[in-house]
Order: C-alpha cells, then sequence, then structure tokens
C-alpha cells in the first residue's frame, strides 16, 4: 500500500536496506558503529534490533578489512552493504574498492559477480576540514566497473538503495550528510519526501526534471539540487525560467535527458560539489559539445570547489562551495545578464 508519510533520506535508506534484508537473506550490513549506533548519519538505525549481530556487523577500524572481507563475501554469494563512513576515507582502502570489487568480474571473464554496495557520506558545510568534507563524485564515476549513484531526496534514496542492492555489480551510494535530516545538522527541507511503504527500485542513469524551464538549463546532482532550485526561485523573480535535471545516478550518466534540455533552452549550467578540474561539470559539457554544439546559445558555465581541500574555517568553507547566489550568478553569466 502507497502512504504519503514523510521519510528522511536516512530512514528511507535504512528502511530499503530493511526490506531486501528480510526478502534476501544473503543481505547484510557491515561498517564502522553500524549496529548499536545505527551508523552515524543515520543509514542503518533499527537494523540491529531486527536482525541481529550476525547481519549487521560491527568492525573495527580498518576500511581495507572490512572492505576486503566485502568483496570476498559478495563474490562468494552474499550481497554485502558496506559502510565507508566518509568517503575521503577511500585513500586508506581504494585497493579493495577499485583492484578488487570493481575489477574482479571482468578479470574473471563475468564469471564471479561483485553484488555489493559501498555506502559513503560526502559533503562538506560543517567545518569538518579537509578529511570529512569531500563529495569526489567524479573520483569513482572515473573508475570504470562500478556504477556510482547519489540522491538528493528520501524517494530516491530508497529507490536507489533497493536497486544498488540488487544489482550484480558493485555500486557506490553516495549519501550526503546534509541531506540525510538529523537533529544535529541542518537538511533542507524539499530532501525529506513522501515515501512508500512498500519496496520499489529506480533505475539507474535516468535522470528527473526537478523543474521545468525554456530560458536555461541547470545540470547537478545531490546537495546542488536543492541549492540549483533555490537559484531557480530567485531567477524567476528576474522574469529567468530554468530548468533544473537532478542527475541521480553519474554512473550510468543519462546524457539524453540533457541534451534534450539543452536542445530546448539553448544554454547549459552545470553545479557540482566535487572539484572543478577533470570533473563531473566538465563531463557534462563535454556530452553536449560532442553531440552538438550548435545547441548552445552561449557557452556553458560550470560551477564547482575551486581545486583546494575544503577549508575548515567556517567562512572559508562557505566561501569554496556553490551555493543559490553563484549558481544564479553563472546563469546570468549565460544569458549575457550579468552585472
Amino acid at each position: 500500500m502507497s502512504s504519503n508519510r514523510q521519510l528522511t533520506v536516512s530512514r528511507a535508506m535504512a528502511e530499503a536496506i530493511a526490506l531486501e534484508m528480510r526478502t534476501d537473506p544473503s543481505v547484510f550490513v557491515m561498517g564502522e558503529d553500524i549496529g548499536t549506533y545505527g551508523g552515524i548519519f543515520g543509514a542503518t538505525a533499527g537494523l540491529l534490533d531486527e536482525f541481529g549481530e550476525e547481519r549487521v556487523r560491527d568492525t573495527p577500524i580498518s576500511e581495507t578489512g572490512f572492505i576486503g572481507a566485502g568483496v570476498g563475501a559478495a563474490m562468494a554469494g552474499m550481497r554485502p552493504i558496506v559502510e565507508l563512513m566518509f568517503v575521503d576515507f577511500f585513500g586508506v582502502c581504494m585497493d579493495s574498492i577499485y583492484n578488487l570489487a570493481a575489477k574482479n568480474t571482468y578479470f574473471s571473464g563475468g564469471n564471479c559477480k561483485v553484488p555489493m554496495v559501498i555506502m559513503t557520506a560526502t559533503g562538506g558545510g560543517y567545518s569538518d576540514a579537509g578529511q570529512h568534507s569531500q563529495t569526489l563524485h567524479a573520483t569513482f564515476a572515473h573508475l570504470p566497473g562500478m556504477k556510482v549513484v547519489a540522491p538528493s531526496n528520501a524517494y530516491d534514496a530508497k529507490g536507489l538503495m533497493a536497486a544498488a542492492i540488487r544489482d550484480d555489480s558493485p555500486v557506490v551510494f553516495m549519501f550526503h550528510k546534509g541531506l540525510q535530516g538529523l537533529a544535529w545538522m541542518a537538511s533542507p527541507e524539499e530532501a525529506a519526501t513522501a515515501v512508500p511503504e512498500e519496496a520499489y527500485t529506480l533505475p539507474f542513469g535516468e535522470a528527473r526534471v526537478v523543474r521545468a524551464g525554456k530560458d536555461v538549463t541547470l545540470v547537478t546532482l545531490s546537495m546542488m539540487v536543492h541549492r540549483a532550485m533555490d537559484a531557480a526561485r530567485a531567477l524567476e523573480k528576474d522574469g529567468i525560467d530554468a530548468e533544473v535535471i537532478d542527475l541521480r545516478s553519474l554512473v550510468p550518466l543519462d546524457r539524453e535527458t540533457i541534451l534534450q534540455s539543452v536542445a530546448k533552452t539553448g544554454r547549459l549550467v552545470v553545479v557540482d560539489e566535487d572539484y572543478r578540474s577533470y570533473g563531473l561539470t566538465a563531463e557534462v559539457i563535454a556530452s553536449v559539445v560532442e553531440k552538438d554544439p550548435g545547441l548552445l546559445k552561449a557557452p556553458p558555465q560550470r560551477l564547482a570547489v575551486p581545486d583546494v581541500p575544503i577549508p575548515y574555517s567556517r567562512p572559508m568553507e562557505q566561501f569554496v562551495l556553490p551555493n543559490a547566489e553563484t549558481i544564479a550568478a553563472a546563469t546570468r553569466i549565460t544569458l549575457g545578464k550579468a552585472g
């Protein structure tokens, strides 16, 4: 039965995991503080009480160890969900992620599947400094062998998580800590949405047009969807009608929806909380220019984090992160209305 109840992103993720665990005994969860504590960002709250320590496993502080164990469990027929507490910690376990999880299906000629979910917290804005505040979308999207998703709201989080658990490939599920709806961390109101009680999946590689418009296309994902919507509302007061696209997944990337939108608006602004160079912003722009540069009536704009470590200082951190004002300013530039 469907429901109009509102869930936060963290509750939607935990519900999706619980539903899959109830129907598939091969699904289990492990990571640091995911048991009694329920995950520091709430994504596993309540699971230990229902499923016990055999299927909800707190691990030592050894990302290399437990992510490597997850790869082995997946190849042995299980469907592990492994939480990497902060995406920034990938540095100590990248061999397990990329030389094992991502490559072993290829290395085995397709004989060994790795149905594993690595869920990890991303994003800044909370003075967590350079080792706890990165987004790193492009780091994982750049490396073949993994699917990469990044939801912006609770409905998408539940559907994408269920799809990730059922997928036979490794999936990196990147959830923004500022969207989780936790009492101690402010979250945009629109991140909590109506979520059906029953299980459902959302396909990877299908972007969502969050706001239809005719003057300019804003392409983004995760937290920046909410910043782009704030910018679109501000631009509307100036008579600018912006279309906002939530990519939802980076791999696969829905280039077709982007192209259809740009063909209509003729202008493109891409926003990402990841670093600017060699990133998602460039990939989206290249996808349009390679297909048909004639779609663009003006040079595209991209807005991302400068190539500097995320500062600890709150004013400095806020300065480097894209926001509604800087998105609106970039939009006005591509419309020739800067000033």
